[in-house]
């Protein structure tokens, strides 16, 4: 079941390679996420070392009053992948106009996993283009169903 999705992801990026990751949280980080709050929007993904991370990544308190008082909800969170994953996303992210993104976070069992995608951004005409032919359809359908 998916809790939380970057809604834009496929509008304004070009999506060549997903991967399943782990992502190492807090325990009131995971009940926030579950309850469905949290945001994807302005995250990307990136690695350091032998070890890759989340950034800007939102995932607001569950409780507030019950929250640690130093609690930062953009921290940047571990990700729990694969040496050989690890490596391919390091030669990745060298490659010039590819990005990696996080795509959603969603249930595996009873454990949180996150969707990540390598990605190339999609040019103005691109998306106009798509904007244009999603119009089209809408319009088709409408008629189809008036008559």
């Amino acid at each position: 079941m998916t809790l939380v999705q970057n809604k834009k992801a496929h509008f304004n990026y070009e999506i060549l390679q997903k991967f399943e990751a782990g992502i190492e949280l807090f325990g009131f980080e995971v009940k926030s996420l579950k309850k469905g709050q949290g945001s994807l929007e302005s995250a990307h993904i990136t690695t350091r070392g032998n070890e890759v991370f989340v950034i800007n990544m939102q995932i607001p308190p569950y409780q507030i009053a019950n929250t640690p008082q130093d609690y930062d909800s953009l921290r940047n969170r571990r990700l729990l992948l694969t040496k050989k994953e690890i490596g391919n996303l390091g030669k990745i992210e060298s490659q010039k106009g590819l990005t990696i993104i996080p795509i959603s976070v969603y249930n595996r069992g009873n454990k949180l996993k996150l969707e990540i995608a390598v990605v190339r951004g999609k040019k103005q005409y691109d998306k106009r283009q798509i904007i244009k032919k999603r119009d089209t359809e809408r319009e088709i359908r409408r008629s189809l169903k008036n008559e």
